[in-house]
């Protein structure tokens, strides 16, 4: 056994898991928010069919309910990745042991990074952070790279 395996950690990235995972985040996020308000206009329309025009009074909060359940149930399910992180061959793994991320920190990480759309300047810590992890991944303990 040489010293040199020894030394490297059991979770250590690959050398290029990073290149490119800011660019192809941003397109990431674009293809979800588009598929995120399409299910949310689907579900609009069937609810005010269904309700006869009652759900319009329950309609507000449906936007922020379905993101948090499709983040947290497509990052943690198989694929680890939401479709527009598939797309752009990125995918969503705990930063200290690298395994599939559980549904509670996929689904804060989702919160805390629409949070941050209020106070943009929070973004640019990707800018300065080695792994290019936003606060909200740093918060969620989880790390965004190109897909193994």
């Amino acid at each position: 056994m040489s010293n040199a395996h020894a030394a490297t950690p059991p979770n250590a990235m690959r050398s290029d898991a990073l290149a490119g995972v800011r660019t192809r985040r941003i397109l990431a996020v674009c293809i979800d928010l588009v598929l995120v308000s399409l299910l949310v206009a689907v579900l609009w329309i069937i609810s005010i069919v269904l309700t006869f025009g009652l759900a319009l009074f329950f309609l507000p909060p449906l936007y922020p309910f379905v993101a948090f359940f499709y983040n947290g149930l497509t990052v943690s399910g198989p694929r680890m990745a939401t479709p527009g992180m598939r797309a752009m061959d990125l995918e969503m793994r705990m930063q200290d042991t690298g395994a599939r991320v559980p549904f509670i920190n996929a689904a804060v990480q989702a919160v805390l990074f629409y949070v941050s759309w209020f106070f943009p300047p929070i973004l640019l810590v990707s800018l300065v952070d080695g792994e290019k992890r936003c606060l909200h991944d740093i918060i969620a303990g989880v790390v965004v790279v190109r897909r193994l």
